[in-house]
């Protein structure tokens, strides 16, 4: 895929529609994919934890997501489940994440996901936009694309 970005930095999703043809389906299957990790792991830190995490559990599964996908953001721009759905993020100037951009965006995505009508938005936004931004996509001008074959 080639990308002439335009001022905004993004690929235009008019122009150049590959970067965003089926984004919506591929972040959820990456969000699947995800949650399955991050549970996992979850579970892990319970085991070792000789199961005393079990009284805060939630709180647990929380900070084990948070640093999770905060880690992998500012890595790679994507999750795990995202790489593997063969998507990534990239800020209104068209760069990966860095870190401040990863902490912004995880925290924005677990308060949309901890709250249902900031997630039912989200995935409004998703299906119906030019460019399938969730709301906290929306609020930090970024987007998910489909990963050009150069990456």
């Amino acid at each position: 895929m080639q990308t002439t970005h335009t001022a905004w930095g993004l690929p235009d999703p008019d122009r150049e529609a590959e970067f965003y043809q089926d984004v919506p389906t591929k972040r959820l299957i990456a969000w699947v994919i995800d949650t399955i990790l991050t549970a996992l792991i979850t579970a892990l830190i319970v085991v070792l934890g000789v199961f005393i995490p079990l009284l805060i559990l939630p709180l647990v599964f929380l900070t084990v997501n948070f640093i999770y996908r905060t880690v992998s953001l500012s890595r790679n721009s994507a999750t795990p489940g995202m790489r593997l759905a063969a998507i990534e993020f990239r800020t209104n100037n068209g760069e990966r994440f860095d870190l401040s951009m990863a902490l912004l965006h995880t925290a924005g995505f677990l308060f949309s996901v901890s709250l249902v009508f900031p997630q039912v938005i989200s995935v409004i936004l998703m299906l119906t936009g030019a460019r399938a931004q969730g709301l906290t996509d929306l609020v930090l001008g970024c987007a998910a694309i489909n990963r050009s074959a150069r990456f």
